[in-house]
C-alpha cells in the first residue's frame, strides 16, 4: 500500500473522509485526555489556517512555532501546512538556569529563518517576547491559544511535491543551526516507506501509535504526526514533561489504548526497565504492541534485550516488538528499519580487527574480545545507503560513511549553500555517521568527528560509554567519553552523572570496568551532579560540546538546573524585564 495523496495538505483535507472514526488523543500533564477524530481536526486546522492568514502570512512565508501542550503545537503546525506557510519548529526553555544560551540560539534560528511571527504558548510571553526586538524580521509575537479566533475562511493556494512544508533545525549545533528544508514531497516519500510494507506496515483499522516524543523534534513529528495522518492512524500524544517525570505513564497508556507501535531513543528503554515495578508490570498486557521502534542514538544491545526479557516475561510483550531503525532529518526522518515480524539482530565482530581496520570480521576463537552491532534493517524501496571513504564506495563489511540517496532526501539547508554544497554532493546526502553495510542491513556504528585514536586504535566513544554506564552508581545514559591531547598519544577522558557520595571508589571502578571489558586505560574519570552534562534539545548527549568544556575548565558549570539558585532567579527577572519592555513598546507602536 502507498497513498495517494501527493502533498501532505491534501491528506490533511481529505483522511477525514476516509478514516473518520480515527483520529488525535492529546493527554495534558495530568493525564486527562481530549480528542479529535480526524473530520474534527480538518475543521480546526482549517480555523487556525485562517488565523496564520490573518497575520499576514503568505505561502512561503516562515514563522517560528514554540509550543508546549501537543494540542495547539499539532493543530497549528498542521493549520501551516495548508496554507503553505512555513513552521519553524523550536523547543521551549528547559530550565531558567539555560536561559541565556536558549535565547541567544533562538534568536539566531528566528534570524537564519527569516521568520515574521513567533507563536508560542501563553506561559512562555514573559520571557519570549524580548525576541521580538532581537530578530530583524520578527514583527510579533502571537499566543498560541488564541490562533484563529474569529479569523474567518482560509485561501487555500496551490501546493505540490516540491514546495517546502516546514523548516527541521538541526539540534546538534549550538553555533551554527542549519535549517533542513523538508518537502511534501520528501514527507510523502519517507511516510511510504515508514507506514507501509517495508516498514511498519501500519493497518489504520487496527493499528494505533503512543508517543511521548517532543513534537519539536523529527521522530516525534512527522514519525507520530505527519505519518499518522497521511496513513489514517490514531495516536495517542503524552506531553514530553509527564514521562520525564513518570516514566511509567508510557506503557500505561499503551495498555489503555491498545496501541501498537511507539518509538523512543536508547535511553529511554533502559529506563522505562529501570522504573517498572511488579506491580506495574502484572497489571499491563503488551501483546497490542508490535513495534517498539528504537533509533536517534546508537542502540545498545544490552538495552534492548533487557527491555524486551523484562516486558515480555511480566506484560506479554511480543519477543519481535523491538524495531532498530535509522535515520536523519536531512533525509526527512528514516532511512531503514527492522522487519516487524522478525526479533532484533545483532552482529559480532573481532574488536581488534575492527578497530584496527574498520572490517567487521567474525571472532576465530572463543577468547577473541568482541563487540556487538545491532542490524538496522534494509534501506526503504527506491533509496539506497552505501558506505564511503574520501568518496571512494567501500566494499560490504567494511566501516566508512554512511551515504544515502533516494525520494526522502530533502534538498538542503536553508538559506546556506555552504552547508548544502558540503553535505549533500555526487548525488549523495553525506550523514557523517559511521558504519557498514552487511545483508543488504544497515549497522550504525557511531558519528565521524566523535572517533577516538587511541594508541592507533579506533574506539567509537558509545563503546566506552555503554561500559561506564554498567557500573552501580553512574546514571543511565549519562556517560561520555572523549579524548585530550598527552604527552606522547591522546589520552581517554570519561564524564558521568551520578549521585554517589565516594566518587573515589566510583572513579576507581570505572576505570576498572572498562581495562576488563576494552583493554582501554582511562586517564581521567570526572563525576558530575544529575542535570550538569550537556545534551541537544532532543537528548542526546553532546561528546564535542563536553569535550570543548573539560578542556576550557567550565565541565559541570553549563549544564540544566532547575531553577532555585539565586543566579536563576536572576536570570528569569532580567528576561522578564526585557520582554515586558518589548511588548508595551510594540502596544505603543501599534496604536
Amino acid at each position: 500500500m502507498q497513498t495517494s495523496y501527493r502533498t501532505i495538505a491534501e491528506a490533511i483535507a481529505n483522511v477525514g473522509e476516509a478514516w473518520p472514526e480515527n483520529g488525535f488523543v492529546f493527554q495534558d500533564s495530568k493525564g486527562e485526555e481530549k480528542r479529535y477524530d480526524f473530520p474534527d481536526v480538518e475543521k480546526e486546522t482549517a480555523r487556525r489556517a485562517a488565523g496564520l492568514q490573518s497575520l499576514g502570512l503568505e505561502k512561503g512565508d516562515r514563522f517560528g512555532l514554540i509550543v508546549i501542550e501537543p494540542e495547539d503545537f499539532v493543530l497549528d503546525f498542521l493549520a501551516a501546512l495548508r496554507v503553505g506557510v512555513l513552521p519553524v519548529p523550536l523547543y521551549p526553555p528547559m530550565s531558567m538556569g539555560s536561559l541565556d544560551a536558549y535565547s541567544d540560539r533562538t534568536a539566531r534560528i528566528l534570524e537564519t529563518s527569516k521568520a515574521k511571527v513567533l507563536v508560542a504558548s501563553e506561559k512562555l510571553q514573559n520571557v519570549l517576547w524580548n525576541l521580538v526586538d532581537r530578530v530583524s524580521t520578527l514583527e510579533k509575537l502571537v499566543r498560541a491559544e488564541e490562533l484563529g479566533k474569529d479569523a474567518g475562511t482560509p485561501v487555500y493556494p496551490e501546493i505540490g511535491p516540491d514546495d517546502l512544508a516546514f523548516l527541521q533545525y538541526t539540534s546538534g549545533s549550538t553555533s551554527d543551526p542549519k535549517g533542513v528544508m523538508v518537502t511534501h514531497g520528501s514527507l510523502i516519500a519517507n511516510v511510504n516507506g515508514i507506514m507501509g510494507p517495508s516498514g511498519l506496515d501500519m493497518d489504520p483499522a487496527v493499528d494505533k501509535g503512543a508517543s511521548w516524543l517532543p513534537l519539536y523534534h523529527d521522530m516525534g513529528l512527522i514519525g507520530f504526526v505527519i505519518a499518522p495522518i497521511v496513513w489514517g492512524v490514531e495516536v495517542v500524544f503524552i506531553p514530553t514533561m509527564r514521562f520525564i517525570r513518570r516514566p511509567r505513564v508510557w506503557m500505561d497508556t499503551i495498555h489503555r489504548h491498545r496501541s501498537t507501535a511507539t518509538f523512543a531513543p536508547n535511553f529511554a528503554y533502559a529506563l522505562i526497565t529501570r522504573r517498572c515495578k511488579e506491580a506495574d508490570l502484572s497489571k499491563w498486557d503488551l501483546s497490542c504492541l508490535k513495534a517498539c521502534g528504537c533509533g536517534a542514538e546508537p542502540i545498545h544491545p544490552d538495552t534492548m534485550r533487557a527491555f524486551t526479557e523484562t516486558f515480555t516475561k511480566g506484560a506479554n510483550l511480543p519477543e519481535t516488538a523491538v524495531l532498530p531503525a535509522y535515520g536523519m532529518a536531512e533525509a526527512t526522518l528514516a532511512i531503514a528499519i527492522k522487519n516487524v515480524s522478525e526479533p532484533m539482530r545483532t552482529i559480532v565482530v573481532d574488536a581488534q580487527a575492527f578497530e584496527d581496520d574498520g572490517i567487521a570480521k567474525a571472532p576465530e576463537t572463543d577468547d577473541t574480545v568482541i563487540l556487538e552491532h545491532v542490524l538496522c534493517g534494509a534501506p526503504f524501496p527506491g533509496h539506497e545507503v552505501a558506505c564511503f571513504t574520501d568518496d571512494v564506495r567501500l566494499a560490504d563489511g567494511v566501516e566508512g560513511e554512511l551515504c544515502v540517496k533516494g525520494p526522502s532526501v530533502t534538498p538542503g539547508y536553508f538559506d546556506n549553500d555552504e552547508a548544502t554544497a558540503s553535505t549533500f554532493r555526487n548525488g549523495w546526502l553525506h550523514t557523517g555517521d559511521l558504519g557498514y553495510i552487511v545483508d543488504g542491513e544497515v549497522v550504525i556504528t557511531g558519528r565521524l568527528k566523535d572517533l577516538i585514536i587511541f594508541n592507533g586504535r579506533n574506539i567509537h566513544p558509545q563503546s566506552v560509554e555503554w561500559v561506564a554506564a554498567e557500573v552501580d552508581g553512574v546514571r543511565k545514559g549519562n556517560a561520555v567519553a572523549f579524548s585530550r591531547p598527552g604527552a606522547n598519544s591522546e589520552e581517554l577522558i570519561v564524564a558521568v552523572e551520578t549521585r554517589a557520595s565516594d566518587t573515589d571508589a566510583l572513579t576507581t571502578e570505572i576505570k576498572h570496568a572498562v581495562q576488563r571489558e576494552m583493554s582501554l586505560s582511562i586517564t581521567q574519570v570526572v563525576c558530575l551532579k544529575p542535570g550538569t552534562l550537556s545534551k541537544t534539545s532532543s537528548g542526546k548527549l553532546q561528546r564535542r560540546k563536553t569535550r570543548q568544556q573539560f578542556l576550557n575548565g567550565t565541565l559541570g558549570a553549563e549544564g540544566s538546573r532547575a531553577m532555585g539558585s539565586n543566579a536563576d532567579k536572576v536570570t528569569l527577572a532580567k528576561h522578564v524585564a526585557k520582554s515586558l519592555w518589548s511588548r508595551a513598546k510594540a502596544r505603543v507602536l501599534a496604536k
